[in-house]
């Protein structure tokens, strides 16, 4: 089975997602850490996709962000879900959420289907064949200069460490926000990296990378014709520190600015 023939269950998996958000609010939530946290939607979802994944391709594992690693354990080829990315805008009624599956081979997506909920949108990529919001293909941004770009930064670190990456970016928001046309933090990197591959944004700077959260946003970013890279500029990958998603014309410039932002953060 090709990854073409594998994008009508991907499709079919966040729409799961997708009825189950739109049709049922949050009853419960529960921390999970540090200011992290789960609702029952989010466990609800995983469980629906994951019983659909299992049934539709049991030969594909899936590593889902609440429930961890289910079916097999191949890691050649396997799902990455989120099945709520967003949770704390959702559980404030934010309409700013997307479930986001992502097929991975090895340690690179090869497909990619994004729903967002509330705005209505569904986002699909399989390696090879370009972006798409709907069946509409889409291109990142032209954008070559930070003067006129607009910037999405991640969130904040929590835990041990936080206080020594939060440096960086309060450092990296100082230094673009002095320079950049607009800075804007949306709080779901799925949706995040699904607009730099529509062109809404010119970048996005999320300094982690959970897999769930990002393997299918950048495949998307990647079919659209963007960028995206490591801290150091590398290849992003499933094992990534980072996912610097940026149009083609902005790469350079951008991650200046980030290696300035790293050493005003250890002054």
């Amino acid at each position: 089975m090709s990854y073409e023939d594998l994008l009508p269950i991907a499709r079919e998996a966040v729409a799961i997602g997708n009825r189950i958000v739109t049709e049922r609010a949050p009853r419960s939530v529960t921390a999970k850490g540090e200011r992290d946290m789960v609702t029952d939607v989010d466990l609800a979802v995983e469980d629906a996709v994951q019983a659909f994944l299992a049934r539709e391709t049991p030969e594909i594992g899936v590593l889902g962000e609440e429930h961890g690693r289910s079916g097999p354990a191949d890691d050649s080829l396997w799902w990455a879900l989120d099945p709520v990315d967003g949770t704390a805008n959702l559980a404030r009624g934010i309409p700013l959420c997307a479930v986001s599956l992502g097929l991975v081979a090895g340690r690179r997506g090869v497909l990619a289907a994004i729903d967002a909920p509330f705005l209505g949108v569904t986002y699909s990529a399989v390696q090879g064949g370009g972006a798409f919001v709907g069946e509409e293909r889409v291109r990142a941004s032209a954008v070559d200069d930070v003067a006129e770009a607009v910037i999405s930064i991640g969130d904040f670190a929590r835990g041990e460490g936080a206080e020594a990456k939060n440096a960086v970016r309060m450092a990296l928001l100082s230094r673009l926000g002095a320079r950049a046309q607009r800075i804007r933090m949306i709080g779901t990197a799925a949706i995040d990296l699904a607009w730099v591959a529509q062109g809404r944004l010119d970048a996005s700077v999320i300094l982690a990378n959970m897999p769930w959260d990002t393997l299918a946003g950048v495949l998307l970013v990647r079919e659209a014709g963007g960028v995206v890279v490591d801290l150091d500029d590398t290849e992003h990958t499933a094992d990534s520190a980072a996912t610097i998603a940026v149009c083609a014309g902005l790469r350079q410039e951008l991650l200046r600015v980030l290696r300035e932002s790293q050493v005003d953060a250890h002054r």
